[in-house]
């Protein structure tokens, strides 16, 4: 390789470094800064999002349905069954509710059962409240385990 060739791409290689911020220090607050960092943060909910379930292989599929929130921020969460119902080793629902606090309660697998979860309740004059989320795994008999729902409700 020709020497010239590899100064530029030393070259661009440094210039790389130096747009992406990474030889950039850090440097200490001001000592006359009177701002508490954490003062906003302490007070805000969390921004519940949900994330991508597991496709089950169909001849060990289970569904789980999650009722509507009702006023009193109770969830119904029902495990239906399916074609892989007498596979299933456990069952478990996590409720993150809308101030960060969890619930994590094991639903039956048979068909039909259910569990009622506490999420966070309406307050009076609001229309639509607090968006909670909830979360409901499968664990299998062959260790596999399937996050197959994830749901807000509010």
């Amino acid at each position: 390789m020709k020497a010239s060739t590899i100064l530029v791409l030393i070259a661009l290689v440094c210039s790389a470094v130096v747009l992406a911020g990474c030889t950039s220090s850090q440097t200490a607050s001001s000592a006359g800064s009177s701002a508490s960092p954490t003062a906003a943060s302490s007070s805000a909910s969390p921004t519940l999002t949900t994330s991508t379930t597991d496709v089950m292989p169909s001849n060990m599929a289970v569904t789980i349905s999650v009722g509507q929130k009702n006023d009193q921020g109770k969830i119904q969460v029902t495990f239906n069954g399916g074609s892989g119902q007498f596979n299933v080793n456990g069952a478990t629902v996590t409720l993150t509710r809308a101030d960060g606090s969890i619930e994590t309660k094991s639903l039956g697998f048979d068909a039909g059962d259910q569990v009622t979860m506490e999420g966070t309740p309406r307050t009076p004059g609001d229309l639509r409240g607090a968006t909670d989320r909830v979360q409901a795994s499968i664990s299998m008999n062959n260790g596999q385990t399937y996050n197959i729902v994830d749901v807000l409700r509010s």
